[in-house]
């Protein structure tokens, strides 16, 4: 059985991939505007930039979890405890 996918060159095959990526979000696109975002905004925290992202882009909040990447959800993290909305962890933490 061949499909018209499996028919198609690499070329074509990385346009599809890309226009993918270029419609939805993935965990790395989503990660890089968080990053855009936080940075560009001065004394924006990571948390304050993905509800900014969400408002502007009229995304739902609860479906973000799924493209917060692991650097992202650490930063997050520390964010969280320095706010004292999480409990400090037993891991030292180095003066940044």
């Amino acid at each position: 059985m061949n499909s018209s996918y499996e028919s198609m060159s690499k070329s074509e095959e990385q346009n599809l991939e890309e226009l993918f990526e270029n419609k939805f979000y993935c965990s790395r696109k989503f990660t890089q505007e968080i990053e855009t975002i936080a940075h560009t905004n001065e004394g924006m925290s990571y948390i304050d930039a993905i509800v900014f992202f969400c408002e502007k882009n009229n995304v739902d909040v609860e479906s973000i979890p799924k493209l917060i990447s692991k650097p992202l959800k650490d930063k997050i993290k520390a964010e969280a405890m320095e706010l004292n909305l999480l409990r400090r962890t037993s891991h030292a933490k180095l003066p940044l």
